[in-house]
């Protein structure tokens, strides 16, 4: 191979976010990648049967990727998995989680930015969706520590407005304010939300401690869904707009009767 082919070659490890058919047979893919972050590339032909690259370039494959510079697009010349999270494809709820993973990363990065730490985390996150036990706290540790990595980490110790320090008692949560307020500043405040004090010490925990600690923790119901409103809340405020992911998960829990655990945990 010439000097000049080689430069335009270059080789990755990724994980694919998104795809969608492109002319007639080829994928437009988004990968996020350690050393390039959030991209997008071509997979020619993958769409053909006989294709060799396209089971190796799946939504949420981690593949090693050949890739070669192109005018417009890059363009996927080889593929190799890597980790293909067969867990996660074996429940529907289950790998509706990694979608809203996804999704949500996607959302809040701009093509070309590396972040080591989040491609790492978005890593970590597929597989501990596929053996968890409790999904949902996944996905609670998932969303602070990305918003930490992006610049909105949440203020959780101490009132945004007066600076007061918050004890483990009630207080609300303001998305606009990026945080919680006191009994004083937050009391009939448009927009927030009241946080018990089981709600607020899970949230602080999942925040500070590492996922080894707080794979530990029992949360139960009441507490996981006031979490997740809580964090859907903040979310929407920060994209002006709701995730695709979360109706498709919600659709999915009306259809379960609203037993979203016991179901994404069955073997």
């Amino acid at each position: 191979m010439g000097s000049g082919n080689r430069e335009r070659l270059y080789r990755t490890e990724a994980i694919i976010l998104r795809r969608r058919d492109f002319g007639e047979a080829d994928k437009l893919l988004t990968l996020y990648a350690p050393g390039l972050g959030k991209t997008r590339v071509l997979a020619k032909g993958v769409r053909k049967p006989k294709s060799r690259k396209s089971g190796h370039v799946e939504l949420f494959t981690h593949s090693n990727l050949l890739i070669a510079k192109g005018r417009s697009l890059d363009i996927v010349t080889q593929a190799e998995t890597i980790h293909s999270f067969l867990p996660i494809r074996s429940e529907l709820l289950r790998i509706s989680y990694a979608y809203y993973a996804a999704e949500l990363l996607d959302r809040f990065t701009e093509e070309g930015e590396e972040n080591r730490p989040l491609f790492d985390l978005l890593l970590d996150t597929l597989f501990r969706l596929g053996d968890s036990e409790d999904p949902d706290l996944v996905l609670r540790y998932f969303e602070l520590r990305l918003l930490g990595y992006v610049g909105y980490r949440p203020q959780l110790f101490q009132c945004v407005r007066c600076a007061r320090a918050i004890e483990m008692a009630t207080g609300f949560f303001s998305p606009k304010d990026g945080g919680l307020l006191c009994l004083g500043c937050g009391e009939g405040e448009r927009g927030c939300q009241e946080t018990s004090p089981r709600a607020l010490a899970t949230l602080r925990c999942v925040q500070v401690r590492d996922y080894a600690y707080c794979r530990r923790l029992k949360v139960d119901r009441p507490t996981h869904e006031e979490l997740e409103n809580l964090m859907r809340r903040y979310i929407t405020y920060l994209l002006e707009g709701r995730l695709k992911s979360v109706g498709f998960i919600d659709a999915l829990r009306r259809e379960d009767g609203g037993v979203t655990t016991a179901v994404l945990t069955r073997r």
